[in-house]
Parts: structure tokens; C-alpha cells; sequence
């Protein structure tokens, strides 16, 4: 049962890239797209009920294997991502009236390739298994930037695949290393390769073999997670690919590689593996400060390992930050927005147990903030004919949902109450007050404070400010129906996202917060 579960992320899209090559039609294709997308949506529901508890699913020898932390990426990836990035594909090609059928199948095998593969490297305790899923989904997400009517893209692409597959290859090298550092400690052919056989014996790895594998798989998988100083390829990919795109790269794709990151990180973390999280969820549904029940983290005893990532983590924030105040396009803006919080969610989880709930949680909080931001970015963008933020200036009053939703979007993002990245980065720093990390907290509040100001000018801008109505010529034909009225599906899709994160900023549902206790002992426990 585990194995026909966990194979199903897997074998359902596989399904579904033969079926979109047998329609006739654009609108068959998209058809599929949205049906696999709900199957799989369902799936992970029950993915959540069968490890969100605390329990492990293994099967075929470890090659599949989840638990809480899996667990909770997957939902993220299925249900607050790639289902409504597939609705919004709907709309955005006009029910297939835009594109034509090669097209549409070459996008919609892609499309489902990305999130088996993706699926993939969150659902294997294979350190082998998981390079070869993220390396593939690579090459599948690649060709997805590509538009033909659009040159940039293609330069985009070829920067992506040449940028992450060195990254790739670097990360490739870190697995042999800590492939040969299990090996060294006692490990027997395919064990060495086995997460759960590599963390029951940690404590014997040579230290320094170790680390020096952790520095390759930190740079490698950071490359495709969006990190600075190996972020270079994200602005063009984000900007140049479309809007469902765009969406599902910066709600989920930069995950999967902080994911694989993640998974590695315990085995270079000392004396503060093992704990739980020091930031705990009350039986009320309100976030708190406070250990958990049997927490032993030695606060401030911090691994190299962990040193390593706070680094990278807070560079992240500062240079996103110097490069979003020089931004004059929206989806380059967004982009970068994603390098600031993928340094958020890394410094949460540099902090060690200590810091695991703050990390979660916020990975929940940006992947639907961003969805939403791509939807009204990319949606705006095609009716005014063109993304720069000085043309988005007074669009509320003739794109009301579009500008209303980017507007949001930004607010959210920058941790205006009530959304709820307000309330994970208050945990993020209560944690790093707890750790008696203040210079990186200072750092952390001094570039968001940064971030703030400048987002919240374009937010206030697209709303209030008298601006023109575009300068570019809008592309109705390819994003919207005769008198240019919003599709239902795209204030679905925008307003949804919005919607759940005002909810998580009032009230923490019992049912998430455990669920999140159990994913941060999950990464933490070993087991």
C-alpha cells in the first residue's frame, strides 16, 4: 500500500503525459493537465494522512520513502502550487484557443514531467535517487521558459540549464563524498547511499569528509534553490517564462532544491540534530514561543554545517534586497523576492531545531503568496502589454482583480498584518532571539525592513497612483476572452491563495500546526 501511494506521485503524471499525447485538441490537453492536477492534489491529502502523524512509509528498500517533513513539501507542491498553476494555464491560454496542439502537448508533458520529478526527490531516502529526480526536473522545467514568439527566452533557458547544471553536477560530487564518508564509517554498498542508514550512523563520519560534502551539496542544490551568490539564473527564468510558470518555479521549484539541502543538513549539524522544534503550536491553533516537550538543543552550539547556510542564507537576504530596490520590472521584482525568501527560510532552518517551525511554516506562506503575486503579475502584464512597475502605476482603476491581487500579493510578501509571513517571520526571530543569533537577526530585519519600503511604494503605486494604461500593445488574444473579462478561474486562483494566508495569520488551524510539529521532528529526529 505505502509503495502503490507513494509511486502514484510518480506513475499519475507519467500517465498523464500518454494521455495528453493521444487529444485531438488544445482544450483536451488542458483538460488532463487539470485532472492529473486534481488527482494528485488528492493524493497528497492522503499522503498527509498516512505520514503527517509521525509515521514513516518505506518501500522497495528505501528507494520510496516519506515522512511529516515529505509529507508536508508534497501538499505544498500539489495543492498550493501546481493545481492552481494549472488553472491558471487554463485561462492564461485561453482554454487552448491561443496555442496550438504541438505546443500544448510538448507544455503539458513537460509540465507533468516537472512534477513527477520533483515528486520524486521529496519522496526517496536515496541521496542517488533524489540527484537523478532533481536533475530531471531540470530538464524538464527547462523547456518550459521557451517561447517561440519570444527571443529573451531562449537565452534564458540555455542560462538556466548551464547554471543549474553545473550546480547539479557540484551537488552530484557531494552525494559520492558523503556516499564514501558512510563507507569509511562502516556502510555496505547500497547503504552508503540510504539516508536513513547514513543518519543511524552520523556520529562516525569523519568530520572534515563530511563537511567538505555538505560545501558541494549546499552550493550545488543552491544553485537551482535560488541562493546568492548562484542566483543568476532566477530573474531572466522567472521574467521571460509564463505566467503559470513563473508561478510554480518560485511557489515550488526553488523548494525542492532547499528540500534536498535540508535533507543533508542533519548529518553536519552536531549536538543540535536530534531535538525537536523550539518554536511549538498550541492545542489552541495559536503560534507560541516555548520548547516542546523534550527538547534537549543546546542553544548556540552551532555546526559548521549550520554556520555554512547561515552565511549563504543571509547574503541572500541583503543582495536581494540592493538588487529590488534597482528593479523596474514586476516578474524581476517577484524574482528576486524569491532569493530574499529562500534566504529567509534557510536562515530559519541554519538556526537548527530551534528555528524548523519558523522554516515551514514560511515555506507554506511564500509559496502562496508567490503564486498569487505571478498570477496578477502575469495577468496585468498582458493586459497593459508589458510589466514594467511604472506602467502598473494606478492600474487598480480599470484591472481591479489583477491590480487588487498584485497589490495583495505585495503586502503579503512584505509581512503586512494580517497575512501570515507577518506571523512566520515573528517566529523567525523569536527563534533567533532564543539562539542568540543577533547579528544575523539584525541583518534579517534590516533587509526585509529594506524590502518593505520599496515593495510597498509599487504596491501603494498600483492602486492609488495616476498612471498611463500601458505603453505596450495588450495581448488579449492570449490571455483573454472577448471584452477582456477576467476568467473565473483566474480570481479563483488569485484570491484563494490570498484568502489562506489572512486565515493562517488569524488562526492556526490544530490540524496544521501538529502537522507542522510533527514535519520539523521529522527532519530533526534521525530516525
Amino acid at each position: 500500500m505505502n509503495a502503490f501511494l507513494m509511486s502514484s506521485f510518480i506513475l499519475v503524471p507519467l500517465a498523464g503525459v500518454a494521455l495528453t499525447l493521444l487529444c485531438r485538441t488544445t482544450r483536451q490537453v488542458l483538460a488532463v493537465l487539470i485532472a492529473v492536477s486534481v488527482v494528485d492534489a488528492a493524493l497528497s491529502l492522503v499522503l498527509v494522512g498516512a505520514a503527517g502523524g509521525g509515521n514513516t512509509l518505506d518501500a522497495a528498500g528505501g528507494l520510496l520513502r516519506a515522512d511529516a517533513f515529505s509529507a508536508w513539501h508534497i501538499v505544498i507542491l500539489s495543492l498550493a502550487v501546481f493545481l492552481p498553476s494549472t488553472l491558471y494555464a487554463f485561462a492564461y491560454f485561453e482554454g487552448g484557443k491561443s496555442i496550438d496542439l504541438a505546443y500544448a502537448k510538448r507544455f503539458g508533458g513537460l509540465w507533468l514531467g516537472s512534477y513527477a520529478a520533483m515528486s520524486a526527490a521529496m519522496l526517496t531516502g536515496n541521496i542517488g535517487v533524489m540527484w537523478v529526480s532533481l536533475e530531471a526536473s531540470t530538464l524538464f522545467t527547462a523547456f518550459l521558459i521557451y517561447r517561440k514568439e519570444n527571443p529573451a527566452s531562449l537565452e534564458a533557458m540555455w542560462k538556466y540549464i548551464i547554471m543549474c547544471s553545473v550546480g547539479v553536477a557540484l551537488a552530484f560530487i557531494g552525494t559520492l563524498l558523503i556516499a564514501a564518508a558512510g563507507q569509511q564509517a562502516g556502510l555496505k554498498g547500497g547503504d552508503s547511499l540510504s539516508l536513513q542508514h547514513l543518519y543511524a550512523i552520523r556520529g562516525a563520519l569523519k568530520p572534515n569528509l563530511a563537511l567538505t560534502a555538505f560545501v558541494f551539496i549546499l552550493i550545488g542544490y543552491g544553485t537551482k534553490a535560488g541562493l546568492a551568490p548562484m542566483h543568476n539564473w532566477l530573474p531572466d527564468a522567472h521574467s521571460q517564462a509564463p505566467g503559470p510558470v513563473s508561478a510554480m518555479f518560485s511557489g515550488f521549484l526553488l523548494n525542492a532544491a532547499l528540500y534536498c539541502i535540508l535533507r543533508f543538513l542533519p548529518l553536519v549539524s552536531g549536538g543540535n540534530a536530534g531535538g525537536t522544534a523550539g518554536v511549538g503550536v498550541a492545542a489552541s491553533g495559536t503560534i507560541v514561543s516555548g520548547a516542546l516537550a523534550g527538547n534537549a538543543v543546546a542553544v548556540g552550539a552551532f555546526s559548521k554545517g549550520q554556520l555554512l547556510l547561515l552565511a549563504i542564507a543571509m547574503l541572500s537576504i541583503v543582495l536581494s534586497a540592493i538588487f529590488i530596490f534597482f528593479q523596474r520590472d514586476a516578474k524581476r521584482m517577484l524574482a528576486y523576492c524569491s532569493v530574499e525568501h529562500m534566504g529567509i527560510i534557510a536562515f530559519a532552518y541554519a538556526l537548527g531545531p530551534i528555528g524548523a517551525l519558523a522554516g515551514l511554516f514560511h515555506t507554506l506562506n511564500h509559496s502562496l503568496a508567490k503564486t498569487a503575486g505571478f498570477f496578477s503579475a502575469g495577468s496585468l502584464g498582458k493586459k497593459l502589454g508589458t510589466n514594467k512597475l511604472p506602467e502598473f502605476a494606478g492600474a487598480w482603476s480599470k484591472h481591479r482583480l489583477y491590480a487588487g491581487g498584485f497589490a495583495a500579493s505585495l503586502a503579503a510578501l512584505i509581512g503586512i498584518v494580517p497575512f501570515s509571513i507577518f506571523m512566520s517571520e515573528f517566529m523567525l526571530a523569536r527563534a533567533a532571539v532564543d539562539a542568540r543569533q543577533f547579528i544575523p537577526l539584525a541583518i534579517f530585519l534590516v533587509g526585509t525592513s529594506l524590502v518593505f519600503l520599496i515593495m510597498s511604494r509599487h504596491a501603494i503605486a498600483t492602486l492609488w497612483k495616476r498612471g498611463s494604461e500601458g505603453t505596450g500593445k495588450p495581448l488579449s488574444a492570449e490571455m483573454h476572452p472577448a471584452g477582456g473579462r477576467p476568467r473565473k478561474v483566474e480570481a479563483l486562483v488569485i484570491m484563494l491563495p490570498l484568502a489562506a494566508l489572512v486565515l493562517f495569520g488569524l488562526w492556526m488551524p490544530p490540524t496544521v500546526g501538529d502537522f507542522m510539529r510533527r514535519a520539523a521532528e521529522a527532519l530533526w529526529s534521525l530516525k
